[in-house]
Formats: structure tokens, sequence, C-alpha cells
């Protein structure tokens, strides 16, 4: 019998990070210090005012594990992409429009053809994005960093700012039953799940490939499936809010489709149901690989840790479905209804005809 393995297996346990959230609460005691006005609670962070119609949305995310492949593969100038794309398509879930980045890279050794690779990659998000770099840094601890190899160890950090009016944020609230939830494509992996994927797909971290094997179920080495970096969503989000009124946007990320949930604070007695997913290869290979090491991944698991297709999703009320597909599709997100809203109170998965409560 295959031993059940889980994200707290590969290292990232859901019911300790949830505890240790509690611990922001003693951050909203500094919302008193906001100068124009009162923060405002969103499901997916908090903006605040700069004057009495004008918000900014502040973000600061990172890749995570994913720079342990880069040098697994020695491959670097992708995983800027990934740490912009993070920050960026957080700053949209509240309707605003990125402004500037500033990166912030620790390193082993800031070795020039290194940092060179890394700032291509930041380069090529912020283009992306449609936004300038206005700052950053790189510091050199050794002490702190350790790579894989000596002198290639490294940490990405990308800070975004945004901007939004008063009239434009996106909310949460007034999401019902049978509104639409509209998936834009995902470009595979992305930035989240990294650390249960190496652990089962790659030989380093004892899982079963070398980084330069291709598995028949791909067309290119493993290592570089992995590291195709996250796609970014700010064209395709803020071209739709700009056409229908969206109720919600959601970058699926850390717990995937738990994060759904989040929605229910500001619009109760809601839930939701997703019927509709098209998995890059990568997806199954993990669990198929994880059955041939002994393992068993259960497609609960799956879809709470991996986008499993859909990197980002938006909400809007079913009378403007058809609208905001056509301006999802002139801006190439290749956007389908992927479920709807319910009344269950609960994340119900249809797929591979069957159906699986993640709440």
């Amino acid at each position: 019998m295959p031993k059940n393995f889980t994200y707290a297996d590969a290292g990232v346990n859901r019911e300790q990070r949830a505890e240790s959230k509690k611990a922001l609460k003693k951050l909203q005691e500094t919302y008193k210090y906001s100068h124009y006005g009162p923060v405002m609670r969103l499901p997916y962070g908090n903006i605040f005012p700069i004057n009495k119609n004008t918000y900014l949305d502040l973000v600061i995310e990172g890749v995570g594990t994913k720079v342990l492949v880069a040098q697994l593969a020695g491959k670097y100038d992708t995983v800027g992409v990934d740490a912009v794309a993070m920050a960026v398509n957080d700053v949209i879930r509240s309707g605003a429009t990125p402004l500037a980045i500033a990166d912030n890279i620790h390193a082993q050794t800031s070795d020039p053809a290194l940092v060179k690779d890394w700032l291509e990659g930041i380069a090529r998000g912020a283009a992306e994005a449609g936004c300038p770099v206005t700052g950053g840094e790189i510091g050199d601890v050794a002490e702190i960093i350790q790579g894989l190899a000596q002198g290639k160890g490294f940490d990405m950090i990308v800070a975004a700012i945004g901007q939004v009016t008063k009239q434009e944020i996106i909310t949460g609230k007034n999401i019902k039953p049978d509104d639409p939830i509209i998936g834009l494509r995902s470009s595979g992996l992305h930035s989240n799940g990294i650390s249960l994927a190496r652990k089962i797909l790659f030989n380093h971290w004892g899982g079963k490939y070398k980084p330069d094997a291709i598995p028949h179920e791909l067309d290119r080495e493993i290592a570089h499936e992995v590291l195709e970096p996250t796609k970014i969503y700010v064209k395709p989000l803020l071209k739709t809010a700009q056409t229908v009124k969206v109720k919600a946007a959601v970058h699926i990320t850390g717990d995937a489709y738990l994060k759904f949930t989040n929605l229910t604070r500001f619009s109760p007695s809601i839930g939701f149901e997703f019927n509709n997913f098209k998995p890059q290869p990568i997806f199954s290979l993990i669990q198929k690989t994880a059955l041939e090491l002994g393992y068993s991944i259960k497609d609960e698991e799956m879809f709470k840790t991996f986008n499993m297709g859909w990197g980002f999703a938006v909400i809007v009320d079913k009378t403007d479905k058809d609208k905001a597909i056509t301006a999802l599709e002139k801006t190439r997100a290749e956007p389908e209804q992927i479920g709807k809203v319910t009344n269950k109170e609960k994340v119900e998965i249809h797929h591979k005809n069957k159906k699986m409560i993640l709440t």
C-alpha cells in the first residue's frame, strides 16, 4: 500500500502556517498610523488611501524553493519573471494598476554572470507587467544563504505597488450563487507547490529524475518544465475590469482552490463549484512518479497545492460572463468558465468523474 504523501511531508505544513498567521493581527495595531484614512481590508490583503479617492496596494512576494530548481538546472534567467509575477498578480486582485517594482536578492556572492541573468528575468517580467523597476538591492550574505553549489545560492524577493481609485476597487462583496468563475490558463506549476514537486521529481531531493531527463509525458527537460515562468495577468485583468464589474479576482497560488474561501468573509453563505480542468502533463507526472516511488498523492491534495492548469480567476455577474470572456480573449489569456458560485458553503471539485470536497 503506497504511503500517503502530502505537502506537509514535503516540508510545508498548512495547519502550522494557518496558526502562525494569527500573529498578523498584531500588525493591525499599526493601521492607526495610516495618514489619509483607514486601511481597507480586502479578501487578499489590504490597501491604504493617499487621498479621499485614491488607494495604494503594496505587495511583497518571493519565488520560494523554485530558486533551488534554477540552481540544479544552472538556469537563472527565468526566476526573475516568477518574482515579478508573484507580486504584480497579487497587486491586481484589488483592481490596482501596478506602478513600480523593487527587487531584493540575497546571495552567497554577487557573481556578475548570475546578477545579469537574475536581472534579465526581472526586466522581462516588468515589461510584461508594464511598470518600471525603480529600485532594488543585492546583498552578499554567504553565512545566511547556502546554495546547491558554491557561490550559486540566492533568494529573490520582489515588491510591487499599485494604484486604484475608490470606485474601481475589487472588493469581493456582493458575490452570489450562479455567478460564473472564469479561469485564466496557467503556464504550468508557476511558483507554488515546488517543494512537493521537487521531492517527487528530482533525484537530488529523493525523487526519480535527473534534471536533464525528458519523461515521455514532456517535450523538454524536466527541470526546464518546472522552471517555466509564472504567467503575468496584469493586462488581462485590467482590460476586463474596464469592460465589466469584476466582483473578485483570485491569484491561484498557495493553498490553490482553498484560496477561494477567503471570499466568504466578504460575501457570506456562498461556496464554489469547479468542473473544468485541463492540467498540463506535469501535474499527472507528479502523481504518477509518486506512485513509482511508493507514495500516493491524493487528488484532493493536488487541488489544495497546485493551480491544476488555471493560474488566475475572476468572478463576475452571470449577465457579464460573455463580455468578460470576450475581453479576456482579446488579451490571449485563454479564458474559460471553470465553475460557479454556489450556496453550499464549501469548495467542491469535479474532476475525472469524481467529486471532492476541499472544505
